[in-house]
């Protein structure tokens, strides 16, 4: 089993979900402040605060344990092999056991901000 951080599409409630159904849901996460989250339209992207030059922040999401058939699905979904995002781990709060979640490869350029969370504008 492995431990996965979301802090997007895949929350509860959100549109893609229904991927994580399997999965079991520990709750409510935090990281430690070291990250960017930029939305990329109808989705964010996580990113190392070094990779920006920019002071890190402590993202909220989710975490999940998620079994190895349902992380290969994520993968795929998560454009792995295409080279948009990375799994790898990242450090959360209050949390002894490590977890990974998935880092936004391409170009955060043009993108926004999103602060400590990402929201999507539903209109």
């Amino acid at each position: 089993m492995t431990r996965l951080f979301v802090y997007g599409t895949l929350k509860r409630g959100d549109c893609r979900a229904y991927l994580l159904m399997h999965a079991t849901c520990l709750g409510e996460a935090v990281t430690a402040p070291l990250y960017k989250l930029f939305t990329h339209g109808p989705y964010p992207a996580l990113v190392d605060a070094g990779r920006v030059g920019s002071t890190g922040m402590a993202i909220h999401g989710e975490l999940y344990e998620v079994d190895a058939p349902t992380l290969a699905r994520l993968d795929e979904e998560e454009g792995v092999d295409e080279g948009l995002y990375q799994r790898k781990p990242i450090k959360l709060v209050d949390q002894p056991a490590e977890a990974q979640a998935y880092f936004y490869l391409r170009s955060i350029e043009s993108m926004s901000d999103c602060g400590d969370r990402w929201r999507v504008d539903r209109g």
